[in-house]
C-alpha cells in the first residue's frame, strides 16, 4: 500500500498543508481510498490522484477533516471532461449524509442527495468492511464530535496495516486499533505534553502518542494533526521518549510504502 498525506495540519489548514486527508493506493488500476477530507484536500488531490475515482472514509465529521466534500461533489459532477463515473463508496457516522448534504446544499433547509456520485454508508465500531484490496475496521475513540473512529486499514494480500487515529483523547482502543501496525497516523495536537490546563476528552501530546506506539508494537510512528502554531520537534521529541522505534513529524506531500 501508499499512502500520500495531502494534509496532515491540526484543527485548521496551514500554508502549504491542508486540512486532515489521506490518499491510499493499494492495488494497480482499483480507485483511490481517501481518509478524511478537509480544507485545501481537493487541490492536493488534483496533484496526485483523480477527483472522481475515490472512495472516501472518515474518522468524523468536524469541519477541518470534512469541509471540501462539497467542492469533490461539484468536481465529481460538473467537471466537464473527466466527471465521475460511478458511485464510489462512503463510509462515516449514521448523520454523514445529512451533514454533508447540508455543506452542499443551496440553502439552509436543503439536503443535497449525495446518493447520485456516493454510495453511503455507516461504520460500526469493531465491524470491517471490505473496499477493493483492502479491509477497514473503524475503532470508537474519544473526541467530542458524535460517532468518532480510528480506521485501521489492512492489505488483503500483503497483510500490511495503516493505522489512522483520527482526533481522540488517549484510549486502549487506540492499542488495539494500532496493534502491530506498519504505519500508524497518530494525532499528537496539544504538542510535546498535555498539562492541567488541557481539555479532557479531545486530542493526545507527542507524549501520549509515542505511549501508544510502544504500547501497540507498531513499526513506525507519524506525527500528525499538530496545530500550527505548537513546536513540532519539541513534539517529536516527547514522542521519541516514549518510543524507541521510528518516529517522525507528518508533512503535506508526504509518501509511504507499507509492504
Amino acid at each position: 500500500m501508499k499512502l500520500t498525506v495531502l494534509g496532515c495540519t491540526g484543527s485548521l489548514a496551514a500554508p502549504g498543508n491542508p486540512g486532515s486527508s489521506y490518499l491510499i493506493n493499494a492495488r494497480e488500476g482499483d480507485p483511490g481510498i481517501l481518509m478524511d477530507f478537509g480544507p485545501g484536500a481537493l487541490a492536493a488531490l488534483q496533484e496526485v490522484g483523480d477527483p472522481s475515482d475515490a472512495h472516501l472514509l472518515f474518522s468524523h465529521l468536524h469541519a477541518d477533516h470534512c469541509s471540501d466534500t462539497a467542492s469533490l461533489c461539484v468536481w465529481r459532477r460538473f467537471h466537464p471532461t473527466a466527471p465521475a463515473t460511478r458511485r464510489h463508496m462512503l463510509y462515516g457516522p449514521s448523520y454523514a449524509a445529512e451533514h454533508l448534504g447540508r455543506m452542499s446544499a443551496n440553502g439552509p433547509d436543503e439536503i443535497d442527495d449525495l446518493s447520485d456520485t456516493f454510495d453511503v454508508h455507516t461504520w460500526v465500531s469493531g465491524e470491517s468492511v471490505d473496499i477493493d484490496a483492502v479491509t477497514v475496521t473503524p475503532f470508537a475513540v474519544v473526541h467530542p464530535a458524535a460517532e468518532s473512529h480510528a480506521l485501521r486499514v489492512e492489505d488483503k494480500d500483503s497483510g500490511a496495516v495503516i493505522t489512522f487515529s483520527g482526533d481522540s483523547a488517549y484510549t486502549p482502543a487506540l492499542v488495539e486499533a494500532a496493534r502491530g501496525a506498519d504505519l500508524f497516523l497518530c494525532e499528537a495536537a496539544w504538542g510535546p505534553v498535555a498539562d492541567e490546563n488541557t481539555p479532557p476528552g479531545m486530542h493526545m501530546s507527542g507524549q501520549e502518542a509515542g505511549r501508544l506506539a510502544r504500547e501497540a508494537g507498531v513499526k513506525k510512528l507519524v506525527l500528525v494533526h499538530i496545530q500550527p502554531w505548537s513546536d513540532k520537534e519539541a513534539t517529536l521529541a516527547a514522542a521519541k521518549a516514549e518510543f524507541d522505534g521510528e518516529v517522525v513529524v507528518g508533512c503535506a506531500k508526504d509518501v509511504y510504502e507499507v509492504l
